[in-house]
């Protein structure tokens, strides 16, 4: 993916970098990834969008439109890549996704949309969305081979309470573990309902913090194994990660709820984590991956896959 400075996304749109901070402000596009020096980068697509729109003679906040029409356009490919059972069709549409966008915002923005358009059509007992999960898993798996190993010397913990693969909750739990992941941590997924043994397999890591993650289990199943691990691993903080749950964000009975969107939630989790209060992230700036992009021939399946 090919990011530009501040100054030379300015420069490509010819207007002045003070003019498309206010564009960012105002409009909240083209949104920003931030360095871990705060500076920010912007994605070549958005800019090279917004730059075509305009040349079309149209204001700022038709322009805008335009623009973001043109990126969303993605969704509808993939959705019909998946639905026509077409793989290598719905591997290129992601990587066109890639070339416009981070890993995270390619996944919250197209992959994970798309893949619930398909079970509001089909519903999620049907063949259609076992087919797209099932190639969601594999594309986010091989993500995840590609993703760099922990830098960070802790672990995040989560605890598997979704049905099975079809189950909903699991895309975003897939999602959030590559972004924490992308992030630098280590992620050690754990079925809710696997009590026997737990201890000496929490023996070889120390874990940081506990996710649950789904709503399927049962409360009893999901207490007496977060009460194992902290037998085993000491008080750890618990939060919550529910696609379809009705709480809102934030803190309830001293357990936090995570936010719906992964790479929110993942911005929430690694501040629990490290044991600092989670800054709000604004929706035009999310974080820039701490390692280079995924370059998209890198996730295409391979001929025995």
């Amino acid at each position: 993916m090919r990011t530009l400075k501040t100054s030379e996304a300015a420069s490509e749109l010819n207007v002045s970098p003070n003019t498309l901070r206010a564009w960012e402000r105002r409009f909240g596009y083209p949104r920003p990834m931030r360095t871990e020096g705060r500076h920010r980068l912007y994605t070549h697509g958005e800019i090279a969008s917004l730059r075509d729109a305009l040349k079309e003679g149209l204001s700022i906040s038709s322009a805008i439109s335009r623009a973001r029409e043109n990126l969303r356009a993605d969704t509808p490919v993939l959705v019909g890549a998946l639905s026509a059972c077409e793989l290598d069709r719905a591997d290129a549409a992601m990587e066109a996704a890639l070339a416009l966008r981070s890993v995270e915002r390619a996944v919250e923005e197209i992959l994970l949309p798309s893949l619930h358009e398909i079970a509001d059509r089909s519903g999620e007992a049907s063949a259609p969305w076992a087919f797209a999960v099932q190639w969601a898993s594999d594309w986010l798996n091989r993500a995840r081979r590609l993703a760099p190993s922990g830098v960070r010397p802790l672990t995040v913990l989560v605890g598997d309470a979704t049905r099975d693969e079809q189950d909903p909750d699991a895309l975003d739990t897939w999602a959030l573990e590559l972004f924490a992941q992308r992030a630098g941590a280590e992620v050690l997924t754990l079925p809710v309902t696997g009590l026997v043994g737990l201890g000496d397999v929490l023996a070889n890591f120390h874990p940081r913090a506990i996710v649950i993650a789904g709503s399927h289990a049962g409360d009893d199943d999901v207490a007496r194994w977060a009460y194992a691990v902290r037998a085993a691993s000491g008080p750890l903080p618990v939060a919550l990660y529910r696609r379809g749950s009705r709480r809102p964000a934030g803190r309830t009975t001293g357990t936090l709820v995570l936010p719906h969107s992964p790479s929110a939630a993942q911005h929430e989790l690694m501040a629990l984590v490290e044991g600092r209060p989670a800054a709000p992230v604004p929706a035009s700036e999310p974080s820039v991956e701490r390692s280079a992009s995924i370059a998209p021939v890198q996730l295409r399946r391979s001929a025995s896959a």
